[in-house]
């Protein structure tokens, strides 16, 4: 994973995909930002057109937003783009949906944000609206607080799954959320005991909704910053410092280490570990090593 809003543009974005592919990454993902919350503006590719370039000029990559707040675009709109990128790409798009969360974006190009208990009311609304369009054909009229529809209906119809993608932690809210509507539930990053306490709770959540545990997939999306050995990941550090931000959920490893962390992962029950590449976007050889090491 990269983050689309630190200097992604279509030089990088292509040198990257080609590389992931050709390592064996099982997917490729970026955040759908327009800024980053601090710090001068960089190259921000759009996340959308983006994926729709993956759909065409990849082949086995699965792929998708980490995640594309529905504060910046109508769940009619956002769903409908959706469906359009899975049936191109032959259905390897990812749904990742958030609520949004960073302010200066919001401030900056005039969308609402709103307090969290607002929008919170509003993804659900949302994801309601948009997993009643993907899931069936019947036409849906809907009287929400932030949303109404009438008699909506999505054509055409997708020909692909279209997973629903979800991330956070919130016991009241969040996770009942990915428990009625998600394919795949993405935890931050967290230690195996911490995320096998929460995957239980998740899976009575699931139960109590009527469906089986093994329909959500479970995955973890971590802050990277890594090397070869220690004195590769030393002269990485150096040159470009963890941010702050990123400290607590981060990971500051060897390949090795990295490894060995995602094997402990595996076993608490994580099915997929999203690598957050936080280090030059134009290093495609680090991380082609990365994969070579993790992968093997």
């Amino acid at each position: 994973m990269v983050e689309g809003q630190d200097g992604l543009n279509w030089d990088r974005w292509r040198a990257i995909a080609r590389t992931a592919e050709e390592v064996g990454f099982a997917g490729l993902y970026r955040s759908d930002h327009f800024t980053n919350p601090v710090g001068p503006f960089k190259d921000s590719l759009e996340c959308w057109i983006s994926l729709g370039y993956l759909a065409t000029n990849t082949q086995r990559l699965e792929f998708g937003p980490m995640v594309s707040p529905i504060s910046f675009r109508h769940p009619a709109m956002l769903v409908r783009q959706a469906a359009a990128v899975a049936d191109l790409s032959g259905g390897r798009l990812q749904f990742g949906l958030g609520a949004g969360w960073q302010d200066r974006e919001h401030t900056n190009y005039s969308y609402h944000l709103g307090s969290v208990p607002e929008r919170m009311v509003r993804f659900r609304e949302a994801v309601h609206i948009m997993a009643h369009l993907l899931h069936t054909d019947e036409p849906l009229t809907f009287e929400g607080k932030h949303y109404q529809v009438h008699e909506a209906v999505l054509l055409p119809r997708p020909k692909h799954q279209v997973p629903i993608v979800i991330g956070g932690s919130g016991k009241q809210l969040t996770l009942p959320l990915v428990a009625k509507y998600a394919d795949e539930w993405n935890s931050g990053g967290r230690s195996p005991e911490d995320f096998a306490e929460i995957n239980a709770y998740l899976d009575s959540l699931i139960e109590k909704a009527g469906r089986p545990k093994q329909a959500v997939r479970r995955s973890m999306m971590l802050f990277l910053r890594t090397g070869r050995d220690q004195a590769d990941l030393d002269r990485r550090l150096a040159a470009k410092p963890v941010p702050d931000m990123f400290r607590r959920s981060g990971v500051v490893a060897t390949h090795a280490e990295v490894k060995t962390r995602l094997k402990a992962l595996e076993a608490a029950g994580v099915q997929r570990a999203i690598l957050n590449w936080m280090d030059d976007y134009d290093d495609v050889e680090g991380i082609a090593e990365l994969g070579r090491a993790v992968l093997t």
